[in-house]
């Protein structure tokens, strides 16, 4: 089926709104959400059409535009730690919107977007360990200091870059958290569906079964009807029969005297 003039138009929109999503945009840039807003209208008033495309790329339409809603919302948090959280649930397109794309756009918004938060978050973990370690030695640089003031200098600077290490550890692992947690909401919303798919299909099995039973009945009624009228019709003749015969029998062989 040949795509509509507002299916295309949704196509190209989408096309724009993925580059736009690739860029590094500023705070105040107004477009994308103005684009993803006049993208969910389209997809709505294309569900509506007589002529709208399979259900399978209508999905996929919905995915795109909801992982552009979702990167929108995840941008406006706080924290990064929030928006690496948030980017993890983040389920991009799974086919390229035009014919030049040879992976998803969508999916390389997402990568750039979690390698984005990730930086952020490591960043803030550690600045706050880099800030008091330079502001030690620069304390240490501005006046001179006897042998045991460095080897606690020493052992100092041992002891923030032991911190430093932690909060690496610690970041990685909530990545890591973060990342099962996603596994894991995914594999059970797999679940969910194919538990949905089995109930639907047992279900269309029991109407299927419900109406097959029902046409049986109906013929076994209209079935047992006609043997009926038959069994009534083969009585009404045989009783007639017999009474014509008795008839018949008295005239022939009058009473004795």
């Amino acid at each position: 089926m040949a795509a509509t003039r507002l299916e295309l138009n949704l196509m190209r929109l989408l096309s724009r709104c993925e580059a736009l999503a690739a860029e590094r945009r500023d705070p105040e840039e107004w477009r994308l959400e103005k684009y993803v807003a006049a993208l969910e209208d389209m997809l709505r008033e294309l569900k509506k059409q007589s002529s709208k495309p399979a259900p399978e790329l209508l999905n996929e339409y919905s995915r795109k535009v909801d992982f552009l809603k979702g990167l929108l919302e995840a941008e406006k948090l706080s924290s990064s730690m929030e928006k690496a959280l948030a980017n993890q649930f983040l389920a991009p397109g799974r086919t390229p919107t035009t014919a030049k794309e040879r992976t998803p756009a969508t999916k390389t918004v997402h990568l750039q977007t979690k390698a984005r938060c990730t930086g952020q978050m490591r960043s803030e973990l550690l600045g706050t360990v880099c800030s008091w370690k330079s502001l030690f030695f620069s304390l240490c640089t501005c006046r001179g200091l006897t042998s045991d003031e460095k080897q606690s200098a020493v052992e100092l600077d041992a002891v923030l870059q032991h911190h430093q290490g932690m909060q690496e550890k610690l970041a990685e692992e909530m990545l890591s958290l973060a990342r099962s947690l996603k596994n894991n909401t995914l594999a059970a919303q797999n679940v969910i569906k194919q538990d949905n798919q089995t109930l639907s299909h047992s279900l269309r099995m029991a109407d299927q079964n419900f109406e097959k039973l029902k046409d049986e009945s109906d013929r076994l009624e209209q079935h047992a009807k006609k043997s009926v009228d038959w069994l009534l019709w083969i009585m009404l003749i045989v009783v007639c029969f017999i009474f014509i015969s008795m008839i018949l029998f008295i005239r022939i062989f009058p009473k004795l005297k």
